[in-house]
């Protein structure tokens, strides 16, 4: 039997593909880390790959395709919504205020058009899969997902150094990332080149920035080789001459964008982008603004948003989530606090996540009460009990949660990644699985039949 074919009936567990500490010492010397700041320093640590796949049956993924292109179109709609007749709001399906006070909305970006009305451009969705193997939607990212270089690369080195694994299963090939990723870009593009901007080399994701630019032939450019001059865009040549960027690819937060329209004091962003932004020079991916649809709050509303814009019922459930925003869902997470975890909406990575379960009775107590303080800051959830899969620990397998990371490229048409970032917690108690709490990752294989 091969791998492929467990992954149908399961009858038997799957093999890891490769030797996960050879993997790991290639993944070191490429510079495949993630950095982090810790009480105030910055710190590069790998990010463990284990060898044992996530394998997704053909069937399975088409569901998971639909219902991710069908989301990520009505999140399209939506913001483009926001920013201009706002139906949604004066047709009573999203509060007014729930939009405005949340921190990713931009008044800045009010009538901006972005090229081909499409704001996220890159969407990295988060799902798990029950134990009744229904997917869930955890989280839409839509600012700067990251994530993707890493099964990239993972299967590069794992190909590699196991060819017979991957010519002896029908494995969809991941490797036309690069091309649906410059795809992206091009059609997005305003007349130029197309640039990835980094923050720089102490930046969390930076090996993801450089190797994506190598791979799609884009420029990695930095804020001080940009500059802006009659609302252009323009990189600075080694002659001293200017090229025009088309489409900048910004792993940069909003604020720190342009410091003459956000944040003041950023050093790393580039004064009057937001003016070529506005007159329609640059296309910037993805546009800035994003943060006010994927905030935890607005996650809420997303099948409200998608049978509101598409006329379509849901094809993936959100996770079972509750709004202390309204007096109702206030109530009973007040009374049900130990059974849910509870997420503050500002917060990622991972950080400002609670299970009720974990505090004792004073803890809890005090929760409730920052909770009736401040109703909009916090989501709650239902604790979906997602499937355990396999990794290898100590010379043996273990099982631990994990859950995946899917990427949703917006260009011409909407097309899901045939492949993901599979997370997963290496403390056996925990259902935390960033990067930033320790956890590892492993590759996930797609099948084709």
């Amino acid at each position: 039997m091969t791998i492929a074919d467990t992954a149908v009936c399961r009858s038997r567990p799957v093999t890891p593909v490769a030797d996960a500490g050879e993997i790991n010492e290639l993944l070191r010397r490429y510079g495949v880390k993630f950095g982090i700041y810790k009480n105030g320093q910055f710190k590069e640590q790998l990010f463990p790959f284990d060898p044992i796949p996530r394998i997704i049956p053909a069937e399975d993924f088409k569901g998971i395709e639909k219902g991710l292109i069908q989301r990520v179109d009505a999140l399209n709609r939506f913001l483009y919504d926001i920013y201009h007749e706002k139906n949604i709001i004066n047709d009573g399906i999203v509060p007014e205020n729930f939009v405005y006070i949340s921190s990713g909305y931009l008044p800045q970006c009010e009538g901006i058009t972005p090229p081909n009305k499409i704001y996220s451009h890159i969407s990295g969705i988060d799902l798990v899969q029950g134990k009744g193997k229904e997917w869930y939607i955890l989280e839409d990212n839509l600012r700067i997902p990251s994530g993707a270089s890493y099964p990239l690369i993972a299967r590069e080195l794992t190909r590699a150094a196991s060819p017979a694994a991957f010519s002896g299963n029908d494995i969809i090939d991941n490797r036309n990332y690069a091309k649906l990723l410059k795809e992206t870009m091009d059609f997005a593009n305003r007349g130029g080149i197309n640039a990835i901007l980094t923050p720089g080399r102490y930046n969390a994701a930076y090996f993801e920035h450089s190797y994506l630019a190598e791979l799609t032939g884009a420029a990695l450019v930095q804020n001080d080789e940009l500059f802006v001059e009659d609302n252009v865009l323009y990189q600075k040549t080694y002659s001293g001459g200017k090229t025009k960027i088309g489409a900048l690819y910004r792993r940069i937060s909003d604020e720190y964008l342009d410091p003459l329209t956000f944040e003041p004091t950023s050093l790393i962003g580039i004064p009057n982008l937001m003016e070529a932004y506005r007159s329609g020079n640059v296309a910037i991916i993805n546009a800035l603004g994003n943060g006010v649809a994927d905030d935890k709050g607005i996650y809420y509303f997303v099948p409200k948003m998608i049978k509101y814009y598409l006329g379509e019922e849901p094809i993936l459930k959100n996770a079972p989530t509750y709004l202390p925003f309204y007096n109702e869902d206030r109530e009973y997470v007040l009374k049900n606090l130990e059974k849910l975890v509870i997420k503050d909406v500002a917060e990622a990575g991972g950080y400002g996540v609670v299970f009720g379960r974990d505090l004792d009775e004073k803890a809890l107590e005090d929760f409730r009460q920052t909770i009736i303080r401040e109703p909009r800051r916090f989501i709650a959830q239902e604790v979906i009990d997602f499937l355990d899969l396999p990794i290898l620990e100590n010379g043996g397998e273990v099982m631990r949660k994990a859950d995946l990371r899917a990427f949703v490229l917006s260009g011409e048409k909407t097309k899901v990644w045939a492949s993901g970032l599979t997370r997963f917690s290496r403390n056996p108690d925990s259902f935390v699985v960033n990067s930033s709490q320790g956890g590892g990752f492993k590759d996930t294989w797609v099948l084709s039949r």
